[in-house]
């Protein structure tokens, strides 16, 4: 319910007709990357139009601007800030005019060594308008096309600058183009919809346009699309992979699916997992919705306990992570989960969720179910203790908020008031995603990291 907050999520179309409205609608089946602002951006032929706001993606960009805009190639965004701060200054897509046209660029990821390169660029003598890292990313590229008209060239140098995560949509005149970081920490997908062609940070997205899945963006590939098909730029050599885990666990779609794995199969089998390694003699599994609901799903499947659903979720409530004092948010909390008392009281119940970050969420929950009549009340959790900061896009900057870091799981499951706590394993956790452990970025959970950071230990040193 209160896990870590992704960054972004991308989407780019080249068709035969008008984009604006097929980009409106994938930015909004993917409004679960970001809620905070959205934009698109069109060619039409001469110059680039883009449509940008604060808010959803309803409010963001309103049905009638979007069709306001004419053109068959565009690209869109939908934003969470981790780098550079909130308001429509930093919403994206970012559009300049340079002299070989327009360009325009989003992204979602986090670039780590963007202040390093920022600071570079500006005792060159160059300006920025805003302190997202996105606007770097247009920078560099521009550069290097005032060096080599090539935009393919000038991408794959701009990809050379940069470290950390990103996945890219690059508007160039008429052209659109995807890239994915050499790690692939972050998903972009390749499909086909009527009249031309799509990518974007889900499959799912491709599915509501009532496209045609073709092929996951690989790590360090460059990708362009046109109505009549696409071209893949493979990057030269090897390099070590690094996918987060938790787009797996959290942050996409169940109805996703990533680098051939589907997101809700995943979440099932986590589930199945915990079960094995942390049964409980329980009355019923209920999930925290709706992030640990696949999760409760499999771990009940496996169990052989029976599946409920002990809450009632208010989807209009608001957003409590955002709230300024501790008192407030769990007052909001209280508003926007209610447990259902005829479920839940006289049970022995588990209760299932992704993540654990402050605990302070689950301690309010657990909490509540207890004062609902639940008779024991115990968590299982779908990822291992999360300890270590984030650097690849995903909003846990700092140690001092991991609840894990000042105490062990028995004090943990004190402060949060459960009769038990398990954690999946690490290994366990490899397992239900089905991808070898060296092909994933686990640095949140083991605290080791596959680009060198500064006071961090380097995952292949």
């Amino acid at each position: 319910m209160a896990g870590p907050k992704h960054s972004c999520g991308v989407v780019g179309i080249s068709a035969g007709s008008g984009v604006a409205h097929p980009l409106r609608t994938a930015l909004m089946i993917l409004q679960h990357r970001g809620q905070e602002s959205a934009g698109i951006s069109v060619f039409d032929g001469n110059w680039i139009e883009s449509v940008r706001g604060d808010g959803l993606v309803e409010a963001a960009i309103p049905a009638d601007r979007a069709e306001s805009l004419k053109g068959t190639a565009g690209i869109g965004h939908v934003r969470y800030a981790t780098t550079g701060s909130k308001g429509v200054i930093n919403a994206q897509p970012i559009t300049v005019k340079i002299a070989s046209g327009m360009l325009s660029v989003a992204h979602n990821g986090d670039i780590t060594n963007f202040s390093v390169l920022r600071d570079e660029y500006m005792r060159e003598g160059r300006t920025f308008l805003t302190d997202s890292d996105s606007e770097l990313i247009l920078k560099l590229i521009s550069k290097h096309l005032s060096e080599d008209p090539d935009i393919v060239k000038a991408i794959r140098a701009a990809m050379g600058e940069l470290d950390g995560a990103y996945s890219l949509a690059v508007l160039y005149n008429g052209r659109v183009f995807a890239a994915r970081d050499p790690f692939g920490f972050h998903p972009i997908c390749l499909g086909k919809v009527e009249g031309g062609h799509m990518f974007a940070s889900e499959s799912t997205a491709i599915d509501a346009l009532k496209g045609e899945f073709i092929r996951d963006i690989q790590p360090g590939e460059i990708c362009e699309i046109t109505r009549d098909g696409y071209v893949i730029h493979a990057m030269e050599g090897a390099h070590p992979h690094s996918r987060c885990m938790f787009e797996w666990v959290y942050f996409a779609r169940p109805d996703s699916v990533i680098d051939g794995r589907e997101v809700y199969e995943v979440r099932k089998r986590i589930g199945m997992v915990l079960a094995r390694e942390c049964p409980a003699d329980v009355d019923l599994v209920m999930p925290i919705p709706d992030s640990g609901r696949a999760h409760a799903i499999g771990y009940a499947l496996a169990a052989g306990i029976p599946y409920e659903e002990g809450f009632m979720k208010n989807r209009f409530a608001g957003r409590t992570f955002i709230l300024p004092e501790q008192k407030l948010r769990e007052a909001a909390v209280s508003t926007k989960m209610i447990p259902i008392r005829s479920t839940v009281s006289g049970k022995r119940i588990i209760i299932i969720d992704d993540s654990i970050v402050r605990g302070t969420t689950l301690k309010i929950l657990v909490s509540m179910l207890r004062d609902a009549g639940a008779k024991e009340v115990h968590v299982r959790i779908g990822s291992p203790p999360i300890i270590a900061p984030c650097y690849y896009g995903v909003d846990m900057k700092t140690r001092d908020q991991f609840i894990a870091n000042h105490y062990s799981i028995e004090g943990i499951r004190e402060q949060i008031g459960a009769d038990s706590l398990g954690y999946i394993s690490l290994g366990g956790l490899v397992e239900a995603i089905g991808m070898p452990a060296d092909e994933l970025c686990l640095a949140c959970t083991n605290g080791k990291y596959p680009t060198c950071i500064k006071g961090e230990e380097y995952r292949f040193s």
